[in-house]
């Protein structure tokens, strides 16, 4: 009896070391994604022009070019528009996004050779955004409440000391199973993401580079470049002319006005 009350306790205070362990590492990642989300807090609007590249597992390259306006909302997720400019097989094809803490979010895709606005259903999250290796949930605004969150090492990344953070989709119509996040220790940014389908496979990898900082406070990084691991593809996003406080408006953001976009 002595030695089986013994392993019992032994295996009690494993347990509950273990519950602790786990409960303080939950803690800290989601410690991490608010103090992330902070920083980023109340920039209000901003505007961006962007340059996709596409390439194929043979190196094949095409370009497009869009631009994208987006606005904090109060309370909420915030919205965006991206209106595509050019090459002419694109041109005036324009994505709205009402992005949401809670709850599924409202996305529309005008497509000018149909003439038509087309929803995004949240099933179709995970499907690819313009032939690119961003899916329509990664151009969405990532909100802190759409996640659950493990903290999983102090790392390393190209020399810069980072938090690995490991956020877990709460809407089980994601297109991934899990997500980790290399942020960076001093600034608070992401450096490299990593996706994992919904068989727990590494899917994609996602590198931000080239940063500034803008408003003495806000960053951005210039290069966003996406791999594809199960296919060989990926997409380069080249962002420029950064511009804040356009004064923009709920009107900025309506459905009804998206095959006027420009």
């Amino acid at each position: 009896m002595k030695n089986f009350i013994y392993v019992y306790l032994v295996l009690g205070v494993i347990f509950f070391a273990s519950e602790a362990h786990s409960e303080s590492v939950a803690e800290k990642g989601l410690a991490l994604a608010l103090e992330v989300d902070k920083r980023d807090a109340g920039f209000g609007d901003a505007m961006v022009d962007i340059t996709m590249v596409l390439k194929d597992k043979q190196g094949n390259e095409r370009e497009r070019s869009m631009h994208n306006s987006i606005m904090e909302v109060e309370n909420d997720g915030d919205k965006s528009t991206i209106v595509f400019e050019n090459p002419a097989d694109v041109k005036g094809t324009a994505f709205l996004s009402f992005t949401h803490k809670q709850g599924s979010d409202d996305q529309w895709l005008f497509l000018p050779a149909l003439k038509r606005i087309k929803k995004i259903s949240s099933s179709n999250k995970a499907g690819a955004f313009m032939n690119s290796e961003f899916a329509f949930e990664d151009i969405a605004s990532q909100e802190v409440e759409k996640y659950n969150y493990t903290f999983l090492r102090d790392d390393v990344f190209d020399g810069i000391p980072v938090f690995v953070n490991e956020s877990v989709p709460v809407d089980p119509k994601s297109g991934y199973s899990k997500i980790e996040v290399w942020i960076d220790q001093n600034r608070y940014i992401p450096l490299k993401i990593d996706f994992y389908d919904r068989g727990s496979r590494h899917k994609k990898t996602l590198q931000l580079s080239d940063y500034k900082q803008y408003l003495n406070r806000y960053w951005r990084a210039g290069t966003w470049s996406m791999q594809n691991h199960q296919t060989g593809k990926s997409t380069i996003l080249k962002m420029q002319n950064w511009k804040f406080k356009n004064g923009f408006t709920e009107d900025d953001f309506n459905k009804n006005s998206l095959s006027r976009a420009k």
